[in-house]
């Protein structure tokens, strides 16, 4: 999937000469955490976000320090900031020359971008200019579209079978261990060397077509001591044919 496939095409922007006050009632009217900023040729110049009004003079909210501490920091950066908390623009407080992507880069890349920088937010640009924003949200949407049109098909146990030990061969981590299909119910057995193995080996099968239930026989040996655990569901049984 590409970012034209999830992004919101129709943008509410800002120009960067508006009000502050503008920004923020714009933000609020519509619902939304950030805003994109535009010069008067509609080309993007910067975004501002809900966190640029946390820190502002009208709420006495701006940042304070000791003196000793405002001397190493230096005049610049002091400058910075009371323009930031007091700044009547939205180019003021704005953040300039967002991060940015194209309606033709991958989702991979776009998550990429938003984890390795913290944005929950990014222009979509065609030319130096808007033409959508995609966020999170429209992730998860994305997301949550993919899962219902994604109903599980049933297909014959041994077409399952093959599928959950193709997709084991493809996972470096996982270790070889048995599997049984029953009626789309799967039986995992053998040994695993460390405990996050076990849920990992379970949301794999979990993700294979056809697959209805997951049952855990799976025995963890801790390497160090040698000590046997058996799974959960496994301790379970024994307890309730003991009692």
């Amino acid at each position: 999937m590409q970012v034209k496939d999830v992004m919101t095409p129709k943008v509410t922007s800002i120009e960067a000469s508006a009000s502050v006050l503008k920004a923020a009632r714009l933000m609020l009217q519509n619902h939304i955490s950030g805003l994109p900023v535009v010069d008067k040729d509609d080309k993007l110049v910067g975004i501002v976000t809900e966190g640029d009004f946390l820190r502002r003079s009208e709420l006495g909210t701006q940042r304070g320090r000791p003196k000793w501490l405002e001397f190493i920091i230096g005049p610049g950066r002091l400058a910075d900031e009371y323009v930031h908390a007091s700044g009547r623009k939205v180019e003021e407080i704005m953040t300039p020359d967002p991060y940015t992507v194209t309606e033709e880069d991958t989702l991979e890349h776009l998550v990429e971008v938003m984890q390795s920088r913290r944005i929950k937010r990014l222009p979509v640009v065609r030319d130096g200019r808007m033409v959508g924003i995609v966020s999170r949200a429209n992730l998860m949407l994305a997301l949550a579209s993919l899962a219902r049109q994604a109903a599980p098909s049933a297909g014959p146990d041994w077409s399952i079978r093959s599928q959950i030990l193709a997709a084991l061969g493809g996972q470096h981590w996982a270790p070889d261990v048995n599997v049984v299909v029953r009626n789309g119910i799967v039986e995992l057995s053998g040994v695993i060397t460390d405990e996050r193995e076990r849920r990992g080996l379970i949301v794999l099968v979990e993700n294979v077509a056809g697959v209805k239930e997951v049952h855990d026989h799976l025995v963890w040996v801790e390497p160090m001591s040698g000590m046997v655990f058996s799974s959960a569901e496994d301790e379970a049984k024994e307890h309730a044919a003991g009692s």
